[in-house]
């Protein structure tokens, strides 16, 4: 029997959520694209976890859907089924409470790229390859997913990757903007953690309405503006608000209840 195929952690307010197929590259199965969106629905319920790291176990962070599984559960009769399981679990990382970091080393591709375009913030370790190859295969990703990429890498970068399928280096994705930094694979989790440690220290609900904020801005759905400025005006009735003023004024660190 394979192996727990999504390992979930939880340790003062980071989640870490970690594909664990190595011996598949981390190629996603459709129960886990279904167990991804079901276990970043309860994080992002969860008021004590204030940040998700999601990376991929041993070399890889993920070579995609896995291909093994498209002869019977992504054929013309039942694709659509199979792309509801992964659009879900790509909204779920999008519109996710908290942060989302996606700590990417070794192959990032088709599927494992969506899961990485949706996330907020993208490192990567040096050697990262990175690869949208839809049209090698004769299929078309979902329009949610698509527009996650043309967010992440810019529309230049997204028509390239999903016209060749070309892969391109943590470098070009550095240079297109899709990545935050790039940095030794013997840092990549230090890194991470200390970028997650930064955002859990902060007041939840902040952060929270900047991430409202920043996603209406890419949307320029009146709906998400309307979300945004609501939990704008949320902070300042907030305790975290009399909380940071007063820990200013003292010249203490300040301890966010997310309240």
């Amino acid at each position: 029997m394979e192996a727990e195929t999504l390992i979930v952690t939880v340790a003062a307010g980071v989640a870490h959520i970690r594909l664990n197929r190595p011996h598949k590259k981390n190629a996603i199965t459709q129960e886990m694209w279904r167990r991804l969106a079901a276990e970043l629905g309860t994080l992002s319920a969860d008021p004590d976890v204030r940040v998700v790291v999601l990376c991929g176990a041993g070399a890889d962070f993920s070579a995609g859907a896995d291909i093994g599984e498209f002869a019977t559960l992504r054929d013309a009769d039942n694709a659509r089924e199979y792309e509801v399981a992964n659009s879900a679990a790509f909204a779920a990382v999008r519109t996710c409470r908290v942060p989302v970091i996606a700590a990417i080393r070794g192959i990032c591709f088709g599927g494992g790229f969506g899961l990485a375009a949706a996330a907020d913030i993208r490192l990567a370790a040096h050697g990262a390859q990175f690869c949208v190859p839809a049209a090698k295969l004769g299929l078309a990703y979902p329009q949610d997913a698509m527009q996650d990429i043309v967010f992440s890498a810019g529309p230049q970068m997204a028509r390239y990757l999903a016209f060749t399928g070309a892969r391109i280096y943590a470098d070009v994705a550095l240079a297109a903007g899709f990545l935050l930094e790039v940095v030794a694979d013997g840092q990549l989790d230090a890194r991470a953690a200390q970028i997650a440690s930064a955002i859990a220290a902060n007041a939840p609900l902040s952060v929270h309405a900047s991430k409202l904020a920043i996603r209406s801005v890419l949307s320029g759905e009146a709906a998400d503006a309307d979300a945004a400025r609501e939990a704008g005006a949320a902070t300042f009735r907030s305790a975290d608000y009399a909380e940071g003023r007063a820990a200013f004024a003292a010249r203490r660190a300040p301890e966010f209840s997310g309240r």
